[in-house]
Formats: structure tokens, sequence, C-alpha cells
């Protein structure tokens, strides 16, 4: 069985000590390869810096609605010249974050649209962060993302939300919260959208599965998203892999 953690941000300090264990533990659990997202300049470097090192790394690259105050076009100008790295494979993440508002609402939509206008410029699929601004996000994808390809990551949206991103051809992620006894909505969208829709990521070191909850999350947990997947969707685990993984590689065009 292999896995594509589709989202997950080894870039992030809470790996800077033990990187390579937490790479071999993904092998070991059947975690083929994971895709780095970047968040801002700076992670971003990092995600692509991680992608030479490592043949299992592929990265993305983009500003968070979270990091929107502190871009402009020169930060603009360089996520578009990380592009040309050979195994950079999408935009993101980008978005909009209504929970947290560090940035400034109409800042986010300018840099989240400029994104999605770099996204269809370049040909590359994009990764999507909504967390509670999913109108505005659905707006937004449905006039500027309607010709490219994404993913809307660690969804959190009803399953009535889920199926109009999938009509317009955006994968639907699913997380480790999938795997808390309380996520009712996320297990009703797990359920009512077909699997060829779905992807699955870790999103670490946030959101862990049980029965690690309350630690650092890593890519070597996927394969306890992708039984919880399997077990609502009535599919044997192999099947749950087999599709996600192939959902992930026509999302990000791996070789």
């Amino acid at each position: 069985m292999k896995l594509i953690d589709s989202h997950c941000h080894l870039n992030d300090p809470a790996f800077d000590k033990d990187i390579e264990e937490v790479i071999k533990r993904s092998r070991d659990n059947g975690v083929e390869y994971c895709v780095v997202i970047g968040y801002d300049v700076k992670s971003s470097k990092k995600a692509i810096e991680m992608a030479e090192k490592y043949n299992c790394v592929y990265a993305t690259v983009g500003i968070h609605p979270e990091e929107s105050k502190n871009a402009g076009d020169r930060e603009l100008a360089e996520i578009e010249k990380l592009t040309e790295h050979p195994k950079v494979v999408g935009i993101g993440e980008t978005g909009l974050d209504y929970y947290h508002i560090f940035s400034p609402i109409e800042k986010q939509k300018e840099i989240f649209i400029k994104q999605l206008k770099l996204a269809r410029k370049l040909n590359l699929p994009v990764v999507i962060h909504s967390r509670e601004a999913e109108p505005d996000t659905f707006d937004i994808v449905k006039e500027y993302a309607k010709d490219i390809k994404g993913v809307m990551h660690c969804f959190s949206g009803t399953l009535k939300m889920a199926k109009l991103y999938t009509e317009l051809k955006f994968y639907i992620s699913i997380s480790g919260a999938v795997t808390f006894r309380k996520a009712k909505t996320l297990k009703e969208v797990v359920k009512g959208i077909k699997i060829k829709d779905i992807l699955i990521e870790t999103d670490a070191p946030y959101l862990t599965p049980h029965p690690y909850r309350g630690k650092r999350n890593e890519p070597s947990y996927l394969p306890y998203i992708a039984d919880a997947v399997a077990k609502i969707k009535e599919l044997p685990l192999e099947e749950v892999a087999l599709h996600t993984s192939h959902n992930t590689r026509n999302l990000f065009n791996f070789p």
C-alpha cells in the first residue's frame, strides 16, 4: 500500500531537529510522497530545499491568508520566480481565513485573487485554505479559478459546499479531523462525495489524528486518515490508497 500526503508542513520549525527520522518513519509507514506546502516566501524556499534533498518530497509555493498583510507585488514576484524549480507542483496555500483575522479581509482577497491569476498564467494547480470564509472563498474560486485545477485543503465545510467545489473540478482534501469522534459534518462529506474527488493529508504538524491527538502530527500518521476514509466509505483500505494517490498525482502532475 502506497499513500501520498497531499499537504504537510515539514518546512515548519517543529521538524528542524528530527526531519531525517520523520522522513524515514513516513516511508516505513507506506507514505510514498509528501507535498510540502509553502505559506510565505521563506517557507516556500524551504519547501524547495527539502524537495531538492529528498526524492519523496515535492513543493508548492504561496502566501497564506494570515501572511497577506506582509505581501505585495515584490513577494508575489518572488513566488512566481520560485515556480521555475522543477519540483514545484502548485501555488499555495492561499485563500481566506476569517477565524484568525491576522490580515485585513480585503488584503486577503487581493492576495488570494492575485495568486489564482498567477496559477492560471503558469498552468499550475492551487491549494486553497478556507476557514469560516466559505461564501467569499467559493465566490472567488468560481470567478477566478474555474479553468484551473485545485484542492480545498483541510476541508471543513458542509456536504453541499463540497459538492459545489467538485462541480468546479476541485478536489476535497480530508485531514486527521475525520478521525475525531465529534466530526459529524466532515464524515458526512466523506460519505457523500465520490472517492475520485478525495485527497488525504496530514497538515503536519497540525490536526493530529486519533489516537495521537495532542501530539505533533507527521506524515507517518497518514494511514490513520486513510483507514477512517475507508471505513466511512465502506471500501478496502487498499482501494482508498490507490484512488487518493491517483488523485494527488493527477492534481499535481507527479512524474
